[in-house]
């Protein structure tokens, strides 16, 4: 087959160099003329940043397509692949965070800015696996990689790809990315395997890379080994009932491959298969898709800090509209922005939830901003410690004022609004203390008071679900937050630790999964339920 290269600018730039130190020793040439022509030569040593990866950033690739040498400013190797390869860099890189990818395998060559891009984003417990017939990484490549801080992710191996292949399924791997290269022998083997033994994960992506072979591939007539196996991949994948695909323009054409079952009948089905709502999933969504939150409204109170901001937080990732309501407002400011850093709609909003005015301005805040509210998480509480002889009368009020009348003030003004759209979830967090007394901390108030939420929650529960509002609560263990370091509580820690038996505190960070389930329509058919997330603390 014909080479097709790539333009180079590395005449450009060497010529531009030379232009330049002409300039600075002829003392003819005006000086505006040097200064921009050192500019321009300043700016020659930024293409070898196109990426924007600092991986990439201290490589360049060189004319044969794979080798890779660290950047130098004193020695720079540009042209016009390595650009092209900086540009799928960033493809693939956004290929890997769009999908959430640990595990990559690619099937032949992966150009090797392309694989460092994506080995930065992959988790540190992920990893790239590289397969090729024929070793093509040389020592600069492996320089590169031993420069990069990620490059320790990617694993290389040569040899026969099919028996490469067959070692992964013989121990059940799977992987979220599968890149193959249509540009080797026989690429039709490696999609059929692929596919028939479960390499791909069931929502992964398989990237076939040069489909197009630069428009060789829809040549009537040729006898190119390559171009026909080409042709073959591209027909066995257009008639497989069980996948869908979208060929890009990139490069030598990328096709995205994923499982769809759209196209399968009852009737083409084995024997003893149901196509039903478990194999379709509940009204057409898997489980992953009945816990997302896209379109939905939610407000977090006590969201400036703690447990509240986990729960902004986790709400907004899965695809809710939050509002931060916090008593201060500098908190709720300063969540509301980390939202909005992170592409989460979001606000933020004073209030004291003990003040049936402020709940009141709350809630019609939200209104005027998103038009309703769907998801209320009344988590704003208090805990002043002391014994029951001396707990005095203002701190009783204060507790219950806050932990009990506040959040019932919430319930009811939010139940309202939801009971009048016939749907909506309310997630009140009690605590653990709800089911035992925590020891040795004397809280007599604060216990009482999270029993009344769980009641609460249970009466709310049963009253409001036939009219579409669920309410449930989440009672979490003690958790490890800045105030649990202070000098006052630091000689109980070792204490409260002897009593858990997962042998430590919990994390903000698990709750968050309980209050996307409380709050999506996954959790439909649960209502009064006290989520206990406690690390086994209230069964010693």
């Amino acid at each position: 087959m014909p080479h097709f290269p790539e333009t180079s600018i590395r005449t450009l730039v060497e010529n531009l160099k030379k232009a330049h130190e002409i300039a600075c020793h002829n003392t003819a040439v005006p000086e505006a003329l040097q200064y921009y022509l050192q500019k321009a030569v300043d700016e020659t040593r930024k293409l070898n940043f196109c990426s924007a990866t600092p991986s990439i950033n201290r490589t360049a690739s060189s004319m044969d397509n794979h080798l890779t040498v660290p950047f130098s400013e004193t020695e720079t190797k540009i042209n016009g692949e390595q650009l092209t390869c900086t540009r799928e860099g960033q493809f693939h890189r956004m290929l890997v965070r769009m999908l959430g990818a640990k595990r990559v395998l690619a099937i032949g060559a992966l150009k090797v800015p392309c694989l460092l891009a994506m080995a930065e984003v992959i988790p540190d417990d992920g990893s790239i696996i590289v397969y090729a017939l024929q070793p093509y990484f040389g020592q600069s490549n492996q320089e590169a990689f031993d420069f990069s801080p990620h490059g320790n992710k990617i694993r290389t191996k040569t040899g026969p790809i099919t028996d490469s292949l067959k070692e992964l399924a013989a121990v059940g791997e799977d992987f979220d990315i599968i890149f193959i290269d249509a540009d080797q022998k026989n690429p039709a083997e490696s999609y059929r395997f692929v596919m028939e033994n479960h390499l791909l994960r069931m929502d992964g992506l398989l990237c076939i890379e040069n489909v197009l072979m630069k428009g060789w591939g829809y040549l009537e007539n040729t006898a190119d080994e390559n171009v026909l196996d080409v042709k073959t991949l591209n027909q066995v994948i257009n008639s497989d009932p069980h996948t869908e695909q979208v060929v890009l323009p990139v490069q030598g054409g990328l096709m995205l491959v994923r499982r769809s079952l759209m196209h399968i009948e009852q009737e083409d089905l084995p024997r003893g298969v149901m196509k039903d709502e478990v194999f379709e999933g509940h009204r057409g969504r898997r489980i992953l898709d009945r816990l997302q939150l896209e379109g939905k409204v939610a407000y977090v109170t006590g969201g400036g800090q703690g447990i509240g901001r986990a729960f902004c937080h986790a709400l907004g990732e899965a695809g809710a509209k939050v509002a931060v309501v916090d008593l201060v407002p500098a908190k709720a400011e300063a969540v509301a922005c980390e939202l909005s850093l992170k592409g989460i709609k979001s606000i933020a909003i004073a209030a004291d939830i003990t003040l049936p005015g402020d709940v009141q301005k709350m809630l019609d805040t939200i209104l005027t901003k998103w038009g309703t509210v769907h998801i209320a998480c009344n988590n704003a509480g208090i805990n002043m410690n002391s014994p029951s002889e001396d707990t005095s009368l203002e701190e009783w009020d204060q507790t219950f004022n806050v932990n009990l009348r506040g959040l019932f003030l919430c319930c009811q003004a939010a139940g309202r609004i939801m009971l009048n759209q016939g749907y909506g979830k309310i997630i009140n967090t009690a605590s653990m203390a709800s089911l035992i007394v925590p020891h040795p901390q004397k809280q007599l108030a604060y216990n009482a008071s999270k029993a009344g939420v769980v009641k609460l929650t249970q009466t709310l529960g049963t009253e409001w679900i036939d009219r579409g509002v669920r309410v449930n609560c989440i009672s979490p263990g003690i958790v490890d937050t800045p105030l649990i370091h202070s000098e006052e509580l630091k000689p109980l820690v070792q204490r409260w630790l002897d009593d858990i038996p997962a042998g430590r505190l919990a994390r903000v960070t698990d709750l968050q999964a309980a209050v996307i389930y409380l709050a999506s329509e996954a959790s439909d058919y649960m209502t009064g339920h006290n989520l206990v997330i406690e690390g086994g603390q209230s069964l010693w």
